[in-house]
């Protein structure tokens, strides 16, 4: 998740005045109220605190299960860049916001604010634990140490929005499957499927220091994760990501108008040898008719999961082969044959790329996909909601 982009002196700076070092435009001071003296910081300091290293295992999107990070500052500077997965709770808004703490008191809960001279995390972390949360820690160095050491920075839906209305200098790259670009999109942006990454990184411009901001399918997808480490290779060095993606665009916001002309109306597909009915997106399969045959007929179809391992080691229907979407075109002669062949992942996004690239590779197999949010466990078994 590397983005190399500032020195060991914005660090240390950042350190001492409480500042950010990345962004689209110049960081906003932190108000009074959080700023303070190093000494008298450390005075209000919570007594469970965690480092960089330990953060970059918490981090993570999908959000790892059982943890909630909170972001304590206020949402002006919150909006422009945050750690990836992070709510806001602004430690002034805690009481008011209290709804958004898990419901498991036992949950790690973790707030980080504006670095060592910042006491709003630690003064929300001592307000959860008299709420009754046992496992609750601080980040102290926060936001300037995570943003200095070149990690992915996320923006919120409110910010994106900014982005847009006033027509900022920044590049939207939305890295689902271009089927999905196709029927919706935030106004502006560009297409550049992860998995299609190198034949269209010739969309991007020139100058490698242009802001850029990665999308894709929402928390539970990776592709803008993807997509934003290969820019970085390419030597771009002002990226950021919207995690939220698009769902949380248009359940805001609405599809954008006028709306992408919808392809003409394939004929409708018949049902499968194995009883998987056809859903309303071309290749598809409706949830009820998959979860019935897994009940029912297990072994009569091959389910493949296109996520990529360290997503399946996570969890995975039990018996399912793990074939991340870029390689379906290569490994596609190698699955089973004479059963139907489905395709899964967390959203629907990447499992309907699979499917596309296999019908192109080979325009009579029995392929099809779950266009579907589905959620994993180790025990192999999932929870799969239609759109």
């Amino acid at each position: 998740m590397r983005i190399k982009h500032t020195l060991l002196a914005a660090l240390l700076l950042s350190a001492l005045v409480g500042c950010s070092t990345t962004g689209m435009a110049p960081p906003a001071a932190a108000p009074a109220s959080s700023a303070i003296p190093l000494a008298q910081a450390q005075g209000a300091y919570y007594k469970h605190q965690v480092d960089f290293p330990y953060m970059k295992g918490m981090v993570s999107i999908p959000p790892k299960a059982g943890v909630l990070i909170v972001d304590a500052r206020p949402t002006r500077l919150y909006d422009p860049g945050h750690l990836p997965g992070a709510i806001s709770i602004p430690d002034s808004m805690f009481d008011k916001m209290t709804n958004k703490l898990p419901a498991d008191k036992k949950a790690l809960v973790i707030f980080y604010c504006e670095g060592p001279t910042c006491v709003l995390s630690h003064q929300s972390a001592a307000k959860a634990e008299k709420l009754g949360y046992t496992n609750v820690k601080v980040y102290t160095n926060g936001f300037p140490e995570w943003s200095a050491k070149g990690m992915h920075v996320a923006v919120s839906t409110a910010h994106m929005k900014k982005l847009v209305d006033e027509k900022a200098k920044v590049v939207l790259v939305d890295a689902r499957p271009s089927r999905l670009f196709d029927k919706n999109s935030i106004p502006g942006a560009i297409s550049i499927p992860d998995t299609q990454f190198d034949q269209n990184a010739s969309k991007l411009p020139a100058d490698k220091a242009t802001p850029l901001v990665f999308f894709c399918g929402g928390l539970a997808c990776t592709l803008s994760e993807g997509a934003a480490e290969k820019a970085a290779k390419l030597g771009y060095t002002n990226i950021k990501t919207y995690p939220e993606g698009e769902p949380e665009w248009t359940k805001m916001y609405g599809t954008p108008a006028p709306a992408v002309a919808a392809a003409a109306a394939a004929p409708a597909a018949k049902a499968s040898s194995a009883g998987l009915v056809p859903g309303k997106e071309k290749g598809s399969v409706t949830v009820a008719s998959f979860d019935r045959v897994m009940k029912e007929s297990r072994d009569s179809i091959t389910v493949v999961d296109v996520r990529n391992p360290a997503e399946f080691a996570t969890g995975a229907i039990k018996g399912a082969i793990n074939i991340p979407v870029g390689e379906i075109d290569k490994k596609l002669a190698s699955l089973p044959k004479g059963k139907p062949i489905v395709f899964v992942c967390a959203t629907g996004a990447r499992s309907g790329e699979a499917y596309d690239m296999a019908k192109l590779e080979n325009d009579k197999a029995d392929v099809w996909f779950l266009d579907a949010a589905v959620s994993y466990t180790m025990a192999g078994t999932y929870i799969a909601t239609a759109k």
